[in-house]
């Protein structure tokens, strides 16, 4: 399946779903009203039985479980069964004694003839923690041989040293759409865009939208990102 412009359409939902603590039914609906072909989740499980819990928050979606959970630090990454996954891997970031470990999932993927590396992260509330964890975070982007896809909770703006780090060299959906005047936290008083996708060059962005609806207001503290693409196809 091809787009008109002869590349290969993927629909991609990053969204800090809140370790579920809000609406789980509202939390499903919104979702599967996206339909999306990648879901890149903040905030999932990540502790006794993860891999259960995974699976039917997956299934609560309409989606499968593609990399993530526990070894990610709470990162999951879902896909549709339109999306081929041949290969994962996670990533822990450094431990700063007394603050909260955090990681990255990652997650190369094939969908008609276009590859990419699908790549979720949450960066710390600690303004001291986060440029280490971006960098590592990008070192993994940076190495990358496919088209990267990567959306994160990165806890703070665009003006941020941790957010300039990540963004290096990559387009950020919402400019890329000239929306980034879109807030996505927090859904009770929308005041910051602190959640971001950033794609490939090689990637181009359809559509973005921030899902502000009282659904998602009620689905969860962060809006869902939800972004239209077009991959390069290889072949």
């Amino acid at each position: 399946m091809s787009g008109a412009g002869g590349g290969v359409p993927l629909r991609v939902v990053s969204y800090n779903i809140h370790s579920q603590r809000d609406d789980p039914a509202a939390l499903a609906a919104v979702v599967r009203a996206a339909a999306p072909d990648v879901v890149i989740v903040q905030e999932a499980p990540r502790r006794f039985r993860w891999r259960q819990k995974s699976a039917t928050l997956a299934d609560s979606f309409g989606l499968v479980v593609a990399a993530g959970g526990l070894p990610s630090l709470g990162n999951l990454l879902l896909t549709s069964l339109r999306v081929r996954v041949y290969g994962t891997r996670c990533q822990r970031y450094p431990l700063t004694p007394g603050r909260h470990l955090r990681g990255a999932a990652y997650a190369e993927c094939r969908v008609g003839g276009a590859r990419f590396l699908l790549a979720g992260s949450h960066l710390s509330t600690d303004p001291a923690e986060r440029p280490a964890q971006a960098a590592a975070f990008k070192r993994e982007l940076a190495a990358a041989t496919l088209p990267v896809i990567a959306g994160a909770d990165l806890n703070e703006g665009p003006d941020g040293p941790a957010w300039r780090t990540v963004a290096a060299g990559l387009t950020d959906a919402a400019v890329a759409a000239d929306r980034a005047d879109r807030h996505t936290y927090p859904c009770a008083d929308p005041r910051r865009r602190i959640d971001a996708l950033f794609v490939d060059p090689r990637v181009t962005v359809v559509d973005y939208d921030v899902v502000d609806t009282p659904l998602t207001r009620r689905a969860s503290d962060h809006f869902p990102v939800l972004v239209d693409l077009l991959l390069p196809a290889v072949d």
